[in-house]
């Protein structure tokens, strides 16, 4: 188990490596605040190690950057090949990066070479869960409960998991989850990419923009 201390330097290496790539582009934070939507405030906050980030803002920031996301994780070392083969052991998990505000926490456990089209994240929801913004990015995703219990939304449906459920989705359709339990709630997410969709630095996607996409495309697995 990660304690707060692995958290915290997690998230101190995510801001220096933000702030290195910002410095060598010769970009203000007045203009990846504008590039991103957030506060200048907030991002030298994050750069000097002093608040945490969600995953959708980190996505952002290295898109304003025109950098792909896993460069601005410490255990992800870049390839020109894509994944062969990757095994992961428990004793070898990286640190978790923490949602300041809502105790929400992710991690890469896979996908992050630049040829990969798949990336694997392991999501933590904690007993009482503030996230409320809906997200979209082009391609596909699957979300597989582990254990708690989960409220998915995406568009207008609404879908309850359980351990051993997964829900399977068109991700340009806004979406989020949520907790509904009593306790922690974990989540296994795979997100794979459109084959047409490069991830060169020139040509990075930002999967968390907000699409007007409204027509359900939705499939869910249940353990029953």
């Amino acid at each position: 188990m990660q304690s707060q201390d692995d958290v915290e330097a997690a998230a101190r290496d995510i801001g220096r490596r933000i702030r290195a790539v910002r410095n060598s582009k010769h970009v203000t934070l007045t203009a990846l605040a504008q590039a991103t939507g957030l506060s200048e405030g907030f991002i030298s906050k994050l750069e000097r190690g002093q608040t945490s980030s969600s995953l959708a803002n980190i996505i952002s920031i290295a898109g304003a950057l025109k950098i792909d996301t896993y460069e601005l994780f410490a255990d992800a070392v870049p390839s020109a090949k894509a994944t062969e083969i990757e095994v992961h052991h428990r004793a070898s998990d990286s640190a978790f990066s923490l949602v300041e505000g809502t105790g929400y926490k992710y991690r890469l456990l896979a996908g992050a070479q630049p040829l990969d089209t798949m990336e694997v994240f392991h999501l933590v929801f904690p007993a009482e869960n503030a996230m409320k913004t809906l997200v979209s990015h082009p391609g596909q995703e699957h979300c597989f409960v582990l254990s708690g219990e989960i409220r998915f939304i995406v568009g207008k449906e609404s879908h309850h998991l359980r351990p051993g459920d997964g829900i399977y989705i068109n991700s340009g359709i806004p979406h989020r989850a949520e907790n509904v339990g009593f306790g922690e709630a974990h989540v296994l997410m795979t997100v794979v990419r459109p084959t047409d969709l490069s991830r060169s630095s020139s040509n990075h996607v930002d999967w968390w923009h907000l699409s007007e996409e409204t027509s359900p495309q939705v499939r869910v697995a249940s353990s029953k």
